[in-house]
């Protein structure tokens, strides 16, 4: 596994080897690209926010969608790292892998562990995701594997 540079991400886009929508190079990093947040949703009072400024209240988990849809070619994986400056304000966010093959937006699992209310503007950057190179195709990419959450836009809790 190897863990791919800005340059490298730019030639995979360029390739059509992996694909980010909306892409905008501000948003890469030396070995990464910041996601941004399409809509939030605090699952206690089911209130979606999309514009503005989301006020997450002390104690309160919360799902962020990402603004991004990816494309992940089949050498590709990702992980994904909350960005510091979030981790500084007392969000915890639940990250996994991104899947070779897997195409959509991202649904993140949030907990805002602050004693006060946390502002989150909707179309800031949340996360970092590090792209990986796979030693091998897979056999069997994300969709054949699984596939749950294959092509979702938007927040999605359950399938």
């Amino acid at each position: 596994m190897t863990i791919l540079s800005d340059r490298d991400i730019q030639q995979l886009i360029n390739e059509k080897d992996l694909g980010i929508d909306p892409f905008d190079p501000k948003n890469l990093t030396p070995n990464g690209y910041d996601l941004s947040i399409a809509e939030i949703l605090l699952k206690a009072t089911d209130t979606h926010i999309k514009t503005g400024i989301a006020q997450i209240p002390p104690q309160t988990w919360f799902v962020i969608s990402t603004n991004e849809f990816l494309e992940m070619g089949a050498q590709i994986a990702s992980q994904l790292w909350i960005r510091s400056s979030y981790a500084r304000k007392g969000i915890m966010a639940a990250f996994g892998k991104v899947d070779a093959g897997f195409h959509g937006t991202l649904t993140i699992s949030c907990f805002n562990a602050n004693n006060s209310t946390v502002e989150i503007p909707i179309g800031d950057r949340f996360c970092q995701i590090v792209f990986e190179k796979l030693s091998s195709i897979p056999e069997e990419l994300y969709e054949k594997r699984s596939g749950n959450y294959q092509h979702q836009r938007g927040i999605t809790l359950d399938r």
